[in-house]
């Protein structure tokens, strides 16, 4: 019998119902794909007269085969996004746990009509589609967009539950892998991926060997409304932008070489870490944004949350961003203060870090946490004490 490897997301603390994503700026509570229910037809690669076209025709034009919703993959940026973190699937887990994969399959076909809740992806999932409808407005023809490909270990028995699930939330996926409890690591390589988010810390282990970016995500214990119309992306910069090389340092040598080091090596740039792609996809979405005149409402933001000091160790971090040719749209050098607090006013869909004790501390504060299991900060877990060289 097949493995499955059905452990849900982790709730970090306590337990939330449904996650919330905020109004837009202008109030209005509705979701992105809801804010229309007119299209351009030139949006749908048409070339007729313009004419009012509802969610559900919107829903089987942009299916049309060729159209430019169905980017290639090499021209996409590829989020994969398993069904444990896209979705709440506690109950089920227990169904499996209990009574087997056969009970487990047999209960997923019964309910197949329920959908399930929102997890901690879901809002970041949102905030994607709604990134991809300002790219329509101003590149119509371009496959330049964030694709979302559904990743589960499932059985294919469970995929007509997802699928109206999907369709529920009015969420716009269309790809699936549904692998029937074998590593999608493969499917993920084929599919050109961007970034990879799962409930399972091994496999996205596995993702981070093969160069895949990956992360595995957690619940915060309680709920943070994030916006619905930008979406926000803060990072750590050790071992998730960079290298783990001064974290390294500061491990083996404490904070004073580390400091040290990093002023010798101000002007030698740091070697990229894990997550260095997926920022530059990202900033390549940023540019398309700027170059027709909206880098003040662009609707993509991203954030550096690094426990370096700014004056004794920040120079190096963003001469080498610079280097790259990144930019980061706010930097917040805390000199070991909790990143939590100021995690909880950014209000990203989405944070990366390497050490679990600064995912627990943002989970605390209600932000959406993902750990990156690389690096040196892995072998030697960093009690709850200041550390600047993050």
């Amino acid at each position: 019998m097949v493995k499955m490897s059905l452990e849900p997301v982790q709730v970090m603390s306590g337990q939330v119902n449904e996650l919330k994503v905020a109004p837009s700026s202008n109030g209005d509570s509705r979701g992105p794909w809801e804010e229309k229910e007119e299209f351009d037809q030139d949006h749908l690669g048409l070339t007729t007269k313009p004419k009012p076209v509802s969610l559900t025709d919107w829903r089987r034009a942009r299916k049309v085969e060729g159209g430019v919703f169905f980017p290639k993959p090499e021209n996409a940026v590829t989020i994969a996004v398993s069904s444990r973190v896209l979705f709440r699937t506690e109950r089920e887990q227990k169904v499996f746990e209990q009574k087997g994969v056969e009970e487990y399959l047999r209960y997923q076909v019964e309910h197949e009509n329920e959908p399930f809740a929102p997890g901690p992806a879901f809002p970041f999932v949102k905030a994607l589609e709604a990134v991809n409808t300002r790219l329509r407005e101003l590149y119509p023809q371009s496959e330049e967009l964030f694709d979302i490909v559904l990743v589960t270990y499932n059985h294919a028995h469970v995929g007509i539950r997802l699928i109206n699930t999907i369709n529920h939330h009015n969420l716009f996926i269309e790809r699936f892998c549904m692998t029937g409890g074998s590593s999608p690591i493969g499917y993920l390589k084929a599919w050109h991926t961007n970034l990879y988010l799962s409930a399972d810390a091994e496999k996205v282990r596995e993702a981070l060997a093969e160069g895949i970016a990956a992360a595995t995500m957690f619940m915060p214990e309680k709920l943070t409304e994030v916006s619905e119309s930008q979406l926000r992306v803060a990072f750590d910069g050790d071992a998730v932008l960079f290298s783990d090389e001064s974290e390294r340092i500061f491990k083996a040598h404490g904070l004073d070489k580390f400091f040290e080091h990093e002023r010798e090596n101000e002007d030698t740039l740091l070697d990229h870490g894990p997550l260095k792609g997926f920022l530059e996809a990202l900033g390549k979405l940023q540019k398309k944004f700027y170059a027709k005149g909206h880098r003040l409402d662009c609707p993509i933001r991203t954030y550096l949350v690094t426990a370096r000091s700014a004056a004794s160790s920040g120079i190096r971090a963003l001469k080498t961003l610079r280097a790259w040719g990144l930019e980061i749209d706010e930097a917040l050098f805390l000199a070991g203060a909790p990143k939590g607090p100021m995690l909880e006013k950014i209000r990203p869909h989405i944070y990366f870090d390497d050490q679990m004790f600064h995912v627990e501390g943002a989970a605390e504060m209600g932000t959406v946490a993902a750990h990156v299991p690389y690096g040196i900060a892995q072998k030697h877990p960093r009690k709850k004490s200041g550390d600047v060289g993050k």
